[in-house]
């Protein structure tokens, strides 16, 4: 392993610089049921979130299933984003699920992150 260092100083190391300020936006579409054609609905929606985010700066983070019994009673689809506009990203989910027959509600946490200390290394595969 090499040595750890505070300051990126190659040109790759520079890439992986994290924002000193960071806010996920998770959504949690809580669901009726779940079949085989879900997934590909939820990400059908999602995708058109994408094409009419219309100037909304975020970045998709990630999506997933969780079925009932692993933390929660309800199966649950969620997203998470980042972002600094939440009320923009909010209307705009919003717009594209409100009419989601398999959807019992929509829940959201907001996390805001500070970077406190960043460190560099590499390790030999």
């Amino acid at each position: 392993m090499n040595s750890i260092i505070e300051e990126p100083k190659s040109k790759f190391e520079k890439k992986l610089v994290q924002e000193k300020y960071n806010v996920n936006v998770a959504f949690y579409v809580h669901l009726k049921e779940y079949n085989n054609s879900v997934r590909d609905e939820l990400l059908h929606r999602i995708e058109e979130v994408f094409f009419y985010s219309r100037g909304v700066e975020w970045k998709f983070d990630s999506f997933g299933i969780e079925k009932s019994g692993s933390r929660n009673k309800s199966i649950l689809g969620y997203f998470i984003f980042r972002t600094a506009n939440v009320n923009e990203l909010k209307k705009l989910f919003l717009e594209y699920f409100k009419d989601y027959d398999n959807a019992v509600k929509i829940t959201c946490s907001v996390a805001e992150y500070q970077k406190i200390n960043e460190e560099f290394f590499e390790l030999e595969v």
